[in-house]
């Protein structure tokens, strides 16, 4: 399949720039797979397209303030973008201006932490030793949440800190929002348990690379990077009643589908944690996955290709076709879609 088949033109007034308010006041379009029919509905009324007995499964990684700014000794402003721990201290980042930061360059943070910036490895990143093991623990005080390149303001506002995390939220590592979560309220969340809607969680630390586009001509030359994964025997056990039981798997957001199909395999659901780098597009046939709730996303990119692959790439485009003429909004910050 050509890539550019998963392009489109979206007026730039509706990428969304800051969040619906309330999170479940967003509006949601859900899409039924197999009839083509859609119908246009708000967050706070998903319970009414899910069955009693469905499962809801949800990634609990935390975006962490991954952004830090600092000094060299003569004063020059460094950006250190973090994107993986390697090891306790020793951090595999994006460096600004990278051509000018110098293998063993000191540079201070926030007055408090100071990081040496390392060698130049694969794709342009660095490799950045701090001075303390558990630096994680310290990006809260020192660190900016990283918003997405097409949300444009230079530093995020104070309701950033809350808005672009989930309600559940919970496993700190990830620089980038699982942002068909980003929808959930307490209370949507308690009117799904009352109607006997199942909900569990899994892991996956979701990496810069999620804003990566397709570069190459053809889908299945593109390659996705790894990201750490986990699902814990808990949920595996969840996963495996709601199946038998004859309840539909619904994953919030790619992010979740790409680790159910991980950990799918001869029938059932495993408990299992390490790196996946599955790439979905079309014709990729699911096997864990029942139904998806995910945003809009950017074109040429692979977390349109995954949506294509599940609802059939005439349709997701009709979807998006709609959704553009009833102004919905779109990306991170934007609406809401169902997949049945």
């Amino acid at each position: 399949m050509l890539t550019s088949e998963l392009d489109y033109e979206l007026p730039p007034d509706l990428i969304a720039q800051h969040p619906a308010e309330p999170r479940d006041a967003s509006r949601l379009l859900v899409l039924d797979r197999a009839s083509g029919g859609i119908q246009l509905d708000v967050f706070r009324n998903i319970g009414a397209y899910l069955r009693k007995g469905d499962c809801l499964v949800m990634n609990d990684t935390r975006v962490i303030r991954a952004r830090l700014r600092g000094r060299k000794p003569s004063g020059g402003h460094v950006e250190i973008f973090l994107l993986r721990e390697r090891a306790p201290g020793l951090w595999v980042a994006l460096v600004r201006p990278s051509a000018r930061v110098r293998p063993g360059t000191n540079v201070r943070i926030a007055d408090t932490v100071d990081a040496v910036v390392g060698d130049v490895i694969p794709e342009g990143q660095r490799l950045v030793h701090f001075d303390e093991a558990n630096i994680l623990e310290r990006l809260e005080n020192i660190g900016e949440i990283p918003l997405p390149p097409y949300i444009l303001r230079s530093h995020p506002d104070s309701s950033d800190l809350t808005r672009y995390q989930t309600v559940y939220a919970h496993s700190p590592g990830a620089v980038a929002a699982p942002t068909a979560g980003l929808h959930f309220t307490s209370e949507t969340l308690a009117a799904l348990d009352q109607a006997g809607i199942v909900r569990t969680t899994l892991t996956l630390h979701v990496g810069y690379g999620t804003f990566k586009p397709i570069t190459a001509d053809r889908l299945e030359d593109h390659r996705v990077d790894s990201e750490d994964y986990a699902v814990s025997e808990e949920t595996a056990a969840v996963l495996n009643r709601t199946r038998a039981a004859g309840g539909r798997i619904v994953a919030v957001g790619t992010t979740s589908a790409r680790v159910l199909e991980t950990c799918f395999r001869g029938g059932s659901f495993y408990a299992e944690s390490g790196e996946t780098s599955l790439y979905i597009y079309p014709p990729y046939t699911f096997r864990a996955v029942d139904a998806l709730q995910t945003n809009f996303h950017l074109p040429l990119s692979s977390l349109l290709a995954l949506v294509c692959a599940f609802a059939g790439k005439d349709r997701t485009f009709e979807a998006y076709r709609l959704a553009i003429r009833e102004q919905f909004r779109f990306y991170s910050y934007g609406d809401a879609m169902l997949i049945l």
